[in-house]
């Protein structure tokens, strides 16, 4: 029986940026595969224009009917990365997988677009060495199990970017002037953050130049004064800045505004990749790194203190989920359920002070409030809680210590 492999690609669904990169696979799957291809380009908030993708796929012979340009941002926002701030998801306690968490996404809807038009394969441009091929692929297989999948950056003879230059220019595929030398680095971004790779970051101990950040001005040139706002939650996610309700891809692009203006969410990190090496990266999530704040904020009133903690617990396996490109997982699943059944009374307001670099909770307040003044004071209050039972609590859990420490005693 010949394996699904052995046989003929006729029409595939590429993952199409409009850059050199994917116009040369774009090329490659006409000439290797002789497949019809279909190309999809999503609009994730990554601030290019996207038109001229659709202009370049045009120029490459695509049928007008086999471009997809589809402006994804409020699904980004409310189905991805909301839900997973509702976790406070940080990979390695640092990392707000801006990355990760837009890869489901784009292989959910790369699956949709192949149901469409009936392709029997897809393709993305990740490298072997990568996690976004670990990532796109496993969400390609949880949708569509038996679909094809085709991977050139594992398949190709091309080894350097000299090779790729070089079928670029036999094949007519227009070169920036730019791209013709090394890149100093490489960038991937959407709405929640930009991350920049390899080049002049490959040594951890050398300090990431100052032109290779995107998304911030350096803390030190921000404004000497700080900004205070206000930060608005319904069951989990922000629904207002200062007020003024919002869409969700609205507020993360206003929260990138005052983040950027004020030098916050730079991140340099040495990351452990789930195909085994290690990595460093230079991440800049400035909306984000706000949103996580203001979150833990309104969660502190209003999150009773054990499922806060179950919910801490949690949250290092549910952001490894993310990483690794299990978002559509039973496991990550079921994790999502318990994490939402916790945000039922998350609502409220917090008031944020961003200053050269930092993000602090200054207030917070809410109609579910779990805080209670008169418990907590050091002045005369109501009497629900009386010192003297503290003696038993404390003796009642000092007994196995009392007991160790008798037994080494006698040792």
């Amino acid at each position: 029986m010949a394996k699904a492999s052995d046989k003929p690609v006729k029409k595939v669904v590429l993952a199409y940026s409009g850059g050199l990169d994917t116009s040369i696979i774009l090329k490659w799957l006409q000439t290797e595969y002789g497949a019809e291809v279909v190309t999809f380009t999503a609009d994730l908030g990554q601030g290019e224009e996207l038109a001229p993708a659709r202009e370049k796929a045009l120029k490459m012979g695509i049928k007008p009917e086999n471009i997809f340009i589809d402006d994804l941002r409020e699904e980004f926002v409310r189905d991805f990365v909301f839900p997973m701030f509702r976790a406070n998801a940080q990979y390695e306690g640092d990392y707000l997988l801006g990355t990760s968490i837009a890869r489901p996404l784009i292989a959910k809807r790369q699956i949709e677009i192949a149901r469409m038009v009936g392709a029997d394969a897809v393709c993305h441009g990740a490298t072997g060495k990568g996690n976004d091929q670990v990532r796109f692929e496993l969400g390609y297989y949880a949708l569509e199990p038996d679909i094809r999948v085709i991977a050139p950056w594992r398949e190709w003879e091309y080894r350097s970017r000299e090779a790729l230059m070089d079928f670029a220019e036999k094949n007519q595929i227009p070169i920036a002037k730019d791209k013709r030398g090394e890149a100093p680095f490489s960038v991937d971004a959407n709405l929640l953050h930009s991350s920049s790779e390899g080049k002049v970051l490959e040594d951890p101990a050398v300090e990431a130049p100052e032109f290779v950040h995107q998304r911030t001005i350096s803390p030190e040139d921000a404004p000497d004064k700080a900004t205070v706002i206000t930060i608005g939650f319904e069951k989990g996610d922000a629904v207002s800045v200062d007020g003024v309700a919002m869409s969700p891809a609205t507020i993360l692009t206003r929260l990138n505004e005052l983040g950027h203006d004020n030098g916050i969410g730079r991140l340099d990190l040495v990351e452990n990749r789930y195909v085994g090496m290690k990595s460093r990266g230079v991440y800049e999530t400035p909306g984000g790194t706000i949103l996580i704040a203001a979150h833990r904020g309104i969660e502190s009133i209003t999150l009773d203190g054990g499922a806060m903690h179950l919910k801490d617990q949690l949250m290092p396996k549910y952001a490894e989920l993310i990483y690794n490109g299990f978002w559509f997982s039973p496991e990550r699943e079921m994790l999502q359920a318990a994490i939402d059944l916790s945000q039922a009374k998350v609502s409220g307001t917090v008031r944020m002070k961003l200053y050269k670099g930092n993000v602090a909770v200054i207030g917070r307040e809410s109609a579910n409030s779990l805080y209670d003044q008169d418990l907590v004071t050091f002045e005369e209050g109501v009497q629900a809680y009386d010192h003297n039972d503290a003696a038993g609590f404390i003796k009642l859990n000092a007994l196995r210590l009392r007991v160790l420490a008798k037994r080494d005693r006698r040792t």
